[in-house]
Formats: structure tokens, sequence, C-alpha cells
């Protein structure tokens, strides 16, 4: 049986900011819910949605004998999140002006793995980092990281919706579990519904993503025109307006620093900028999913 208290410090030693841990187990409602928005097609262009819908609200056949979801966090705020004024026309999500962050939240998991390993042979685990159809966000919930706003997003307390994820499945106990956050929440607020400039946000917690920027923006192809409002790559405008966000401490692993601040980057540089100059620059960000052809198309 694994320690509790072992795990959280392993998880700040690597570089994350909150770490929680939770049962494996099968979210019931919350599948009832997903079917739902799936009959509703707010799904859009995002056909791997409807992909392993089995997978994704039972850990056990993603990872065989689970027994244990570790849940971990990263803040990434920096200047640029909620930075913009209404004359930058080329915005871009803050958490994509850093480096990729799968690959650095992975690298995190891994060295935690390796020392649980280290310690007991006999754990087996995997990690995950938007590598699965893994239902993070309540997992994050019953680890007691936050709840889940009326955006969607997962919000904490001390760094808001800000916060990156990445999950440990284990096939070990551990000698205690996190429990749900009791004494926070939304309250009456509405901020990031009424914020949202395309009506993304349908009612609470449901998303119809053929009119989420980011979608439009990142996704596969829409198959109708969406004004952009200046965003080229995802967009934040249902966080900039969030009050724990405005409240949430900046960032502090160097791994998430800006690499470089969309607001000195004019359309006309984006337009003229060739394929080996944006290699070069953001070659290491979430930019290069979408490529410069599409950030082009997009401004």
């Amino acid at each position: 049986m694994l320690s509790h208290n072992a795990i959280k410090t392993l998880a700040t030693e690597v570089g994350f900011d909150l770490c929680g841990i939770a049962r494996a187990t099968r979210f019931e409602q919350n599948e009832q819910a997903y079917n739902r928005w799936l009959e509703h097609g707010y799904d859009s262009t995002l056909e791997y949605m409807r992909r392993n819908c089995d997978k994704r609200f039972d850990v056990s056949q993603l990872v065989e004998g689970a027994q244990t979801v570790v849940v971990c966090a990263v803040s990434y705020k920096s200047a640029i999140s909620g930075g913009y004024s209404s004359d930058d026309k080329c915005k871009i999500a803050s958490y994509a002006c850093a480096r990729d962050y799968h690959k650095s939240i992975k690298k995190m998991l891994l060295s935690m793995l390796k020392q649980l390993q280290a310690s007991d042979p006999s754990v087996q685990g995997r990690a995950f980092v938007d590598s699965a159809p893994l239902f993070e966000k309540q997992y994050a919930v019953e680890a007691g990281l936050g709840w889940i706003g009326r955006q969607s997003l997962l919000i904490t307390p001390e760094y808001g919706s800000y916060v990156l994820l990445g999950e440990l499945v284990l096939n070990t106990e551990v000698d205690m579990y996190d429990t749900p956050l009791q004494t926070v929440g939304c309250g009456e607020c509405h901020r990031c519904m009424d914020a949202c400039p395309t009506g993304a946000i349908v009612s609470e917690m449901t998303i119809n993503t053929a009119r989420c920027i980011s979608c439009h923006t990142i996704e596969a192809e829409p198959q109708t025109q969406l004004d952009l409002h200046g965003w080229i790559f995802g967009c934040d405008e249902c966080q900039n307006c969030c009050p724990y966000n405005r409240r949430a401490t900046m960032h502090r692993n160097p791994s998430f620093d800006p690499l470089f601040d969309p607001r000195t980057i004019s359309a006309e540089q984006w337009t003229a900028m060739s394929e080996e100059e944006f290699s070069s620059q953001f070659g290491s960000t979430p930019l290069k999913r979408s490529g410069l052809e599409r950030i082009k198309k997009n401004i």
C-alpha cells in the first residue's frame, strides 16, 4: 500500500502545484449526462468524442486492476493570461504560449511513477495527459482539487482555472484518499457564460463546440463560419472574467514560462511568416498542432 503523504511530496518535488488522490471508480451519472450531450450533437466536428465511450467513465478499462487515480495540476497563469486589450487582433490562449504541456507534464508524471516503483516494485500504472478518454476533471473533483465551473473547466481555489492536469492510474491502493471540496464554488456568478462572445456555453457545464472559438481555431476544420473575435489559436474569454482567475497567483514552474508574447506579433508578421520561421519559433509550443496555414486562415 502506498503512502498518501509520500505521493503528494513527490508531486511537489517534480513541480506540480496541486495533487489529489481518488479511488478508481465508474462515473455512471457523468456517463448519462455525456450521452445527452452527444444526443444534442454538441460535439460537432470532434468525432473522437464518440469513440471509446465505454472506457471514458470506467478507468479499469484503461488500466487493468486500477485502484487509484493520482490527479496532479500545475498552474500556467502568466502576464498574457487576461492581458489582452480590445485592440489585439491576434490573440492566443495563454497556455499555448509555453512549451507543449503534454510533454512537460508527462515527464513529471513518469518521474513520479519511477520513484514510486523504486520504493515498491509491485506498483504498476500509466501516466495520462489528454492521451486517453479519462474523465480527468471529475477525478480532479473527487480528489479535492476543485470543482467544475459553469464554463465546464476545473476551478481551483488558489489557481483558478489556469491549471493543466495530468494523472497517474495505479494498480495499488493508498493508505488515505482525498475527498471533494465542500465549502467553495461559483455561487451565483455567471460571468463566464455572459462573457462568451459566441454563446458557446448553452447552459451550465454544457458547451456547444460548434460555437466554441477554441474548437474552431484548433480542432477539425469547422463546417460553419464563426466570428473569432481576434482569437487565432484557442480562446480564454470564459477564463479571463472569472473572479478566481483574477486573484490567482502566477505560475511558479519555469517549464511553463511563456516563450513568446502574441501581443508583440502583428497580423502582417504572421501572414508574412515562412514555415521555417514558424517551426523555429513555435515548433515546441501547442501552435504546432494547428500549423501556420491554419493560423493564417484564422487571421
